[in-house]
């Protein structure tokens, strides 16, 4: 009785400020998006599915999903084969103080506050006049780019960004996995003739699995919300927005034209296109096996 006492103490307050942080905003913001919102008026009409029905003729919003389709799609991709590349390396060095040492040099970036590097990257390296990246270009006889000049610049950067700020988790995690097979796999394979990328692609590869899967899907989730590099990077100084995605589109609805209701629809159809990806990927994915 008094283990059950105890495992309720712990399990009701979990199960509460789940309901109240997770549960009641998905369906509170649902139940938003039926009406016409703005917090500033006194009448909020029910619409129904009015504001879904809109997004259908937003091209804004259709620019806004493409943009973020390809984000995640590129992005997601460039990380998953840099991070296994990095963490199998990092795995083969010798000596332990090695390791640790690679590892804290990827992951320092993960620390640093994704807005104030944002800030650095824009002003600092990017930047047309006198920024890193164009001083190096001119260095080699090239022009200068403006490179929140165009979608495809402006995509292209905050992705470079992206992985430089975001691959040290993912290495992390292949690491641990990695160094998790046991040896005797890789030494078989290794007496019966096969080469490096041989031994990595056919039995490291496979063995870490559940690994992978909890890294790929937990990437996807994540890019998908993106949001701090697309607002502080995106914008060139002519107020032009070449780099919105839904995150930024439901920012600007919500927070800047008060259009509340429509920015819940937006955010009802990120929710269930991460919810289908991630369900898709699972079932993918599904690894059902031990080492033993």
């Amino acid at each position: 009785m008094k283990d059950k006492k105890f495992v309720y103490g712990i399990l009701i307050p979990c199960f509460f400020l789940l309901f109240v942080f997770c549960v009641f905003p998905l369906f509170y913001g649902l139940g938003i998006s039926l009406f016409d919102y703005n917090p500033i008026r006194l009448e909020n009409p029910f619409i129904g599915l009015q504001n879904y029905a809109a997004l259908l003729e937003d091209e804004d919003f259709k620019n806004a999903l493409i943009h973020t389709v390809v984000y995640v799609v590129v992005a997601v991709t460039l990380n998953i084969i840099f991070t296994l590349i990095i963490a199998q390396f990092i795995t083969s060095l010798p000596g332990k103080k090695l390791k640790t040492l690679f590892r804290t040099v990827f992951f320092i970036p993960c620390i640093a506050p994704i807005a104030g590097t944002a800030v650095v990257w824009k002003n600092g390296l990017l930047y047309k006049d006198g920024g890193t990246f164009n001083t190096i270009l001119n260095k080699f006889g090239m022009g200068s780019v403006d490179w929140m000049a165009s979608t495809a610049t402006v995509i292209a950067v905050i992705i470079l960004f992206t992985l430089w700020a975001d691959m040290g988790y993912n290495i992390v995690l292949f690491c641990a996995g990695l160094e998790g097979i046991p040896k005797t796999f890789d030494e078989a394979a290794m007496i019966d003739g096969a080469t490096p990328f041989q031994r990595f692609v056919k039995i490291k590869l496979p063995l870490l699995g559940r690994t992978f899967t909890f890294v790929l899907m937990q990437t996807i989730i994540s890019y998908f919300q993106m949001f701090a590099q697309f607002k502080i990077i995106a914008k060139n100084q002519s107020g032009m927005d070449y780099g919105s995605v839904l995150t930024t589109e439901i920012y600007e609805q919500s927070f800047e034209k008060y259009n509340m209701g429509y920015a819940s629809a937006i955010a009802t159809v990120l929710f269930l296109i991460v919810f289908m990806v991630s369900m898709i990927q699972k079932r993918a994915t599904r690894v059902d096996w031990s080492y033993e």
